[in-house]
């Protein structure tokens, strides 16, 4: 893989240049990035390239969305291609689905208590998880703007060094924020003694690919570096991630010592992680076999990569964890909605298989009957008993590891 260089600064003059050569939503990408140069408003200017982002992502992506869920509908749903009206399921049997996906990895989950279905949607609770658990915001973990970490924990955590999690948030690689994203999963997992470590990295389109993964890679090297300031183990350091940051969290779970990736970084620095896991992500850039798919590989080659597919076809491989996978991956975790249509199930489907195939560590695949895209923001139902499943399978890893370190 070629490493990629700065991206040039775009100018009101480069901007028109695409305008006329029939490229109108770059065109306006590059008008907004322009603007943030101004003296003095400048720097107020960003958030309008990232609407601009996000538009062209929706005028490219959301009318595909919309014909794929009227062709699922006009079609039987089937055992293995769930449709998108399939209804969440029942309690007790996202209780059995939950324990399932963790059959062969712990033993005895007859005592584990499934969470109860919430009427509210989890994101009415964010307040009050960053209330009780953020222990330190804004901290530095690289020379960029964009590297800020909050800190989870308790406030008082017990003498022992705590296990840690990086938490990447998802965004479609044009917007992700460390506080928005992850909050159910991290209180639950640092009121269970973890030290959560939620981050923001530069994003698209000011950015273009690798400066994603290379920021969540600088995370992971300052966690092994610095994390025991706040509690954490930094022998023990495990990523997760949503949507996008699935993506960038089974990337660089995948990809330790990449020279591409870690280009930035001190020599010497520790990339690797103890296991991973991605929630609803995306796992193969490269693949244009369908139309859902082909229009994604469109918006990354315009607005997140802004290299040419068909010149560049290293990059758009390289960028995908389901062509990363090694015998030597790290333990992990996929979860994924069967009625996903921002991301279609079967992208998880592939990516465990190939990861079952190649990897000689633990691989556990949880699939919520009839959750979507986004289900930890908006479903009150699943997101306790997946952040549970998620727990029990972090805590099995840290304490395989914590014998092993004993024996």
């Amino acid at each position: 893989m070629t490493p990629q260089g700065d991206k040039p600064a775009s100018t009101p003059c480069s901007a028109a240049k695409l305008l006329a050569r029939g490229r109108p939503v770059q065109s306006a990408i590059a008008l907004a990035e322009s603007l943030t140069a101004l003296p003095l408003i400048g720097s107020r200017l960003g958030p309008l390239v990232t609407m601009a982002a996000i538009g062209a992502w929706g005028s490219r992506m959301v009318p595909r969305a919309v014909g794929e869920i009227r062709q699922q509908r006009e079609q039987p749903a089937t055992a293995e291609e769930p449709t998108v009206d399939e209804p969440p399921a029942p309690v007790p049997l996202l209780a059995e689905v939950c324990s399932a996906s963790l059959k062969g990895i712990i033993g005895d989950l007859d005592g584990v208590s499934w969470p109860l279905p919430q009427r509210l949607a989890p994101a009415f609770r964010m307040v009050e998880q960053r209330r009780r658990y953020v222990h330190k915001t804004a901290v530095r973990y690289g020379p960029h703007d964009g590297h800020l970490l909050d800190v989870w924990r308790l406030p008082e955590l017990p003498k022992a060094p705590a296990p840690v999690v990086i938490f990447v948030p998802g965004g479609a690689w044009v917007h992700g924020s460390r506080t928005f994203q992850g909050s159910a999963l991290m209180s639950h997992l640092a009121a269970a003694g973890w030290v959560c470590l939620a981050i923001d990295y530069r994003v698209s389109p000011r950015n273009r690919w690798p400066r994603h993964v290379m920021d969540v890679k600088a995370a992971i090297a300052w966690a092994r570096a610095n994390v025991d300031r706040y509690g954490g183990d930094r022998d023990f350091v495990t990523i997760a991630g949503c949507s996008a940051g699935g993506h960038l969290a089974s990337l660089a779970a995948l990809t330790p010592g990449d020279s591409c990736f870690e280009g930035e970084l001190e020599t010497g620095s520790n990339t690797t992680v103890n296991a991973a896991v991605s929630i609803y992500g995306r796992y193969d850039w490269h693949d244009r076999s369908t139309p859902e798919r082909d229009g994604f590989v469109d918006f990354l080659e315009n607005i997140v990569v802004q290299r040419s597919y068909e010149r560049h076809q290293d990059i758009y491989l390289d960028a995908s964890p389901i062509a990363r996978t090694t015998d030597g991956a790290p333990p992990f975790f996929v979860v994924h909605g069967s009625s996903d249509f921002v991301i279609p199930v079967a992208q998880a489907r592939t990516f465990v298989d190939q990861l079952r195939a190649t990897s000689r560590e633990t691989v556990g695949y949880l699939e919520l009957p009839g959750a979507q895209h986004g289900f930890d923001l908006i479903d009150g139902s699943c997101t306790g008993p997946a952040c549970t499943s998620i727990g029990l399978f972090l805590n099995e890893i840290h304490r395989r590891r914590t014998l092993a370190a004993v024996s």
